[in-house]
């Protein structure tokens, strides 16, 4: 008997069981909010507000962002992956000696707290240039606000993976804090599953969300092609070097778990005109499509947590 070919039946049938991404907001029993979709909002504004100034690596406005979301983590009950939720480290860019930061925080699995699944994104932008504050609202405070709203989901329906929440640092100056976190991790690596990255995730005049990374693992490609959207986003394959169109393998933090074998899933849009604009502004997000988007990225890791990457 072919237990193989079984098995990737039982499992080409468990992720083929719709999921309306519309309504994952929704706790069915209490009719409850699994995240408050104003603070969403709430957050995203703030981050790329220009008290943060751009939130460039090593900045006063990068140092504010970091606190912020400790102190966010904090008030959600998220734990600190290691003795405290940050993460230091050092690199030259271009001659400039530049000190980073990531934020670190863990949820523990109920069913497999051994193993673990990193979402992530990235809290650093561009700064100011010639007077101008670059905000970074899609890029990436958006991403970060989805973080919180994962860590306030996760409080009334705990993973069966262990979960490690990253808001990296450096990412506009090289993947710089992901690259540091998979060369130093505070967890053994073989033990983390997969990575969901989630950078810029708020904006699409298409309606588009494309997930990347499943044209490196086959058990992923069948989770997003069987995956049912009841909504007006179009969750998409693409991107991921096999269709003529730029490649995002490698264009943000996922590409460090990528290089490390680590299986990943990248949400992202296109680049819209704002990107890396001055004008990447919260007044310039489509609220609907980012509530939307969280709602849908929150299902697919649901999906994705209640199987075994690796044995």
């Amino acid at each position: 008997m072919n237990y193989k070919i079984i098995t990737l039946g039982i499992l080409i049938f468990l992720l083929s069981i719709p999921c309306n991404a519309q309504t994952v907001s929704k706790k069915s029993s209490e009719d409850q909010a699994y995240f408050d979709e104003d603070q969403l909002l709430q957050h995203i504004k703030t981050l790329s507000s220009d008290d943060y100034e751009g939130r460039r690596t090593g900045t006063k406005g990068a140092i504010k962002a970091k606190q912020y979301i400790v102190d966010q983590f904090k008030e959600l009950k998220v734990l600190p992956l290691g003795k405290t939720f940050t993460q230091d480290f050092t690199f030259t860019s271009k001659g400039k000696m530049y000190n980073g930061v990531n934020v670190l925080g863990f949820i523990k699995g109920t069913t497999f707290p051994y193993k673990y699944i990193v979402i992530s994104a990235h809290y650093d932008h561009e700064g100011i240039k010639n007077g101008e504050i670059y905000n970074g609202a899609d890029d990436d405070a958006s991403g970060v606000s989805a973080l919180f709203a994962f860590a306030e989901y996760f409080k009334n329906n705990p993973p069966k993976h262990s979960v490690i929440l990253a808001a990296f640092d450096s990412e506009e100056l090289g993947l710089k804090g992901s690259k540091y976190f998979v060369n130093n991790s505070i967890v053994p690596l073989y033990y983390i599953e997969a990575n969901i990255n989630m950078d810029m995730i708020s904006r699409s005049d298409k309606n588009e969300l494309f997930a990347v990374g499943t044209r490196y693992n086959e058990t992923l490609k069948a989770l997003i092609e069987n995956f049912k959207v009841s909504g007006n986003i179009k969750l998409l394959i693409g991107h991921d070097g096999s269709d003529g169109k730029q490649n995002w393998t490698n264009s943000s933090n996922h590409g460090s778990f990528h290089k490390k074998k680590i299986p990943f899933l990248y949400f992202g849009v296109e680049d819209h005109k704002d990107y890396h604009k001055p004008n990447d502004d919260y007044e310039n997000i489509h609220p609907e499509f980012f509530k939307e988007a969280v709602n849908i990225i929150i299902s697919v890791f649901n999906k994705l947590d209640a199987i075994e990457l690796k044995e």
